[in-house]
């Protein structure tokens, strides 16, 4: 076996590197399958840093990632002023290059999404035990806010089903909104403005990271159980039933809709199942035909006109349907008075607005970000999230509840060829001009149309597609999603989705304290080594064990993984034996994918390689990265592996250790 004393060095004079293998070894291709003439690189430290580096770098990594202050490196001071404008106020980015193109397309989209806003908000306030007048007042000061501090061209802001259904869940359980309406109302204020401040908060010290614990997989499977839930809901105003159950699970829902069958009104049954098919027919075609995008959008409020119509020319015969009644016409009154910060039901309040706060948040940027890759521009989630938060932190003080970006409205918005978020400043003009002059003509409009709106907006919300791919994908995000779904259905939306949260959570777990090892083996006439499992060409090195381990070593897994080694090493030992191969001499430990270690993972390599040492078995290390091997160095561990203990790649250790075998 021929040796190479010309070494190659990969360190910087002025880094550390660890002084192993002063030699390397050239050895010849028939020998364990590795290319001839292989040379033995040292594996380095990485560059030297203060503590203060790094928990700075540290720092900068989970807080900003994005570099958002990148812009401002070499300008002037009036530059830097200008682009700190348009950093917290985008509205300063796009206003100077506004035009009349523009405009036009922003007031055509302003108007349709104002025909879909108008109906919708109505119903999710209805949807939220709240006066319907409060959802019009929501679907005009928010989009105002939002078109000053937002991001997304094409988000449309209002209520949406989701936050409207959890908020009234939640607070009707500590207050009745027939009994106490006006502590009611106090309260959805007091909820909006902890929703506000949390949203804000979140953005504000860049914290955005804790929404993404509401997986994909849970909240397919929340919404799904919330458009079910909501959508049984609707079978009072459908049906014409006067004394419904306020609970929110399917046994209590279809129980009271059996209970109260005589109180079943055949005028409302008729004129509510006409305009849902007439809604759930125009919504189809949308689908179908993206370019017919107008019959949906127009569609709710063509039949709020035309049921208000139909109940005023047949008011003797349709006597039984319930109607809004009175709405009082005005600009939002003031309700800074109205917030509640004190008493024994601050508590549900601020919980109440955490958990809506992340809601509305997460369809809100979700929603923001799906149509700004269509048109290939970036939306800021921070941004998006002190928008959203100072949005809703505004709107708690001017009568309005939880707002956000709503998928079907900004799916409007966005086939209308909005260009820029004037179109929301249009949507809420229009809802201005209802406010001030069209209240009177809502008083006939009848319940039942709310009810049906209301179940063509959250019918889309059930994504079956999207849970098949789960099942087919991944058997675990599918569990989140039924525990979400049926946690929604029989228990109760928030703790459903306190369900999917803790499912969502134990799947992190389970990755992270029960990591993935498999046994490499080395592809013929290569220096690969692959997952034997994986790969059928490739094959074991006679006298060698080669572990990777596919996870961080932490306290959470150390146990674990020191049981799992040990277990592959007799299993190995126990295949050698009984197939008369040769004995097994040798663990080598890739640590490729070993992207960061603690001292209890310290600790376990050295019991692992005392076990092994006690079987006269060999443990080497290859491939540790940076920030491992900076803290193995520490550590001083790496002077009990001595001088063939640590190698840069596995192919490397095979040549140089079993180099040093006698033939």
């Amino acid at each position: 076996m021929g040796i190479n004393s010309n070494r190659v060095e990969h360190c910087s004079d002025h880094h550390a590197c660890h002084d192993e293998h002063e030699t390397a070894v050239t050895i010849s291709s028939t020998d364990v399958n590795v290319m001839p003439s292989l040379e033995v690189h040292r594996v380095c430290l990485p560059p030297h840093k203060t503590t203060l580096e790094k928990l700075m770098h540290k720092l900068s990594e989970a807080f900003f990632p994005d570099d958002p202050l990148h812009k401002f490196k070499n300008q002037t001071w009036f530059n830097k002023l200008v682009l700190g404008l348009q950093f917290f106020f985008p509205i300063f980015q796009w206003a100077p290059n506004y035009n009349f193109r523009l405009l036009r397309s922003d007031f055509i989209s302003g108007l349709t999404i104002a025909s879909l806003a108008i109906p919708q908000g109505i119903s999710y306030a209805k949807l939220a035990n709240l006066p319907p007048i409060i959802g019009l007042y929501s679907s005009f000061v928010p989009p105002l806010i939002y078109s000053v501090l937002g991001s997304s061209r094409h988000l449309a802001v209002g209520p949406v089903s989701i936050a409207s259904l959890v908020m009234g869940t939640m607070l009707n359980e500590a207050v009745s909104y027939t009994d106490e309406p006006t502590l009611y109302l106090q309260l959805a204020f007091t909820a909006t403005f902890f929703a506000g401040l949390f949203q804000a908060s979140l953005g504000l010290l860049r914290l955005g990271f804790i929404i993404d614990f509401l997986s994909k997989a849970t909240l397919v499977g929340f919404m799904a159980g919330a458009a079910v839930i909501v959508s049984l809901q609707q079978l009072k105003g459908l049906l014409g039933i006067v004394h419904f159950t306020s609970k929110m699970q399917i046994v209590p829902v279809l129980a009271s809709v059996v209970q109260h069958k005589h109180e079943w009104s055949w005028q409302t049954i008729v004129l509510g199942v006409s305009f849902l098919i007439l809604l759930l027919t125009t919504r189809n075609i949308s689908l179908r035909k993206p370019k017919l995008f107008w019959i949906s959008a127009a569609c709710p409020l063509a039949s709020v006109i035309l049921s208000t119509i139909l109940v005023v020319l047949f008011k003797s015969k349709l006597g039984g349907v319930q109607t809004i009644g009175h709405l009082t016409k005005g600009l939002n009154p003031p309700s800074s008075n109205m917030l509640h910060f004190r008493g024994p039901f601050l508590a549900i309040a601020i919980k109440t607005g955490i958990v809506t706060g992340i809601l509305s948040l997460t369809e809100g940027i979700a929603v923001g970000r799906t149509f700004a890759a269509l048109k290939n521009y970036q939306v800021d989630g921070n941004k998006e999230m002190m928008a959203i938060g100072f949005m809703n932190m505004a709107g708690s003080c001017s009568s309005c509840y939880v707002t956000t970006g709503s998928f079907s409205r900004s799916a409007v918005n966005y086939n209308a060829g909005a260009q820029t978020v004037v179109s929301n400043v249009i949507m809420a003009a229009a809802v201005l001009v209802t406010l001030l002059f069209l209240m009177p003509l809502f008083y006939y409009t009848p319940s039942v149309i709310l009810g049906a709106i209301i179940i063509t907006a959250v019918i889309g919300l059930i994504d079956y597609q999207a849970a098949y791919k789960l099942w087919k994908v991944d058997k675990l995000d599918f569990l989140a999603c039924l525990c979400s779904f049926l946690g929604v259905l029989f228990v109760s939306v928030p703790l459903g989705l306190a369900i999917a949260v803790g499912v969502s959570v134990f799947k992190i777990l389970l990755h992270v304290t029960r990591p993935n090892t498999v046994v490499l083996g080395n592809i013929p006439g290569t220096q690969i080594y692959q997952n034997i499992s994986r790969y059928t060409e490739a094959l074991r090195v006679p006298s060698f064990l080669v572990l990777a381990v596919e996870a961080p070593f932490y306290f959470a897994n150390a146990t674990y993984l020191q049981e799992r080694i040990l277990r592959w090493v007799r299993e190995e030992e126990e295949r050698i034996q009984a197939n008369n191969e040769s004995k097994l001499k040798c663990i080598i430990l890739d640590m490729t994918a070993v992207t960061a270690i603690d001292t209890s993972g310290i600790d376990t390599i050295c019991e692992v390689r005392k076990a092994l040492e006690n079987r006269s078995l060999k443990l080497v290390l290859a491939n540790p990265v940076g920030s491992v091997m900076e803290k193995l160095h520490q550590s001083n561990i790496l002077d009990s592996f001595g001088l063939d203990g640590l190698y840069l790649t596995v192919g490397e250790a095979v040549a140089d250790i079993s180099s040093s075998w006698k033939p």
